[in-house]
């Protein structure tokens, strides 16, 4: 928890720190097997599909699509009031990983299955960045 904001923050792992730092650069940062190709996401010491552990870190495009989503009405504590109503979803990115985030920069009753959605980045701290998700419009 941050003492500031009353909010739960991430706590970095060793599995995970290099996908945090590349939040603070504004990187979506997944990891992708060098034996099968593979791309996945939450970080591992191996990868899920072949159980190699020649996993290497890639940056992401950041683009994906809304595979499943609710809209939160009810805060989870007072750190979270200004918050509601959000929208948490499960985004499948490019690549076909997935990875949960929250859909920002629209209204929750906007948000779809099947919408192109693009990362965010949320400064929360010195040390912490949250990736976060808006709508992706294509330019014609």
């Amino acid at each position: 928890m941050h003492e500031s904001s009353g909010k739960n923050f991430p706590q970095p792992t060793v599995e995970t720190a290099r996908f945090w730092e590349g939040c603070l650069e504004h990187k979506l940062l997944i990891q992708k097997c060098s034996d099968c190709h593979h791309c996945q996401f939450y970080p591992r010491l191996m990868c899920t599909k072949c159980s190699s552990r020649k996993v290497e870190w890639m940056k992401a495009s950041g683009r994906g699509k809304v595979m499943s989503f609710t809209i939160v009405h009810r805060a989870i504590s007072k750190a979270y009031l200004s918050d509601v109503p959000y929208v948490v979803a499960i985004i499948e990115l490019e690549e076909g990983p997935t990875m949960m985030s929250n859909i920002v920069q629209c209204e929750p009753k906007a948000v779809e299955i099947g919408m192109e959605v693009e990362v965010v980045f949320e400064n929360w701290s010195d040390t912490i960045t949250m990736p976060k998700f808006s709508p992706f419009y294509k330019e014609k």
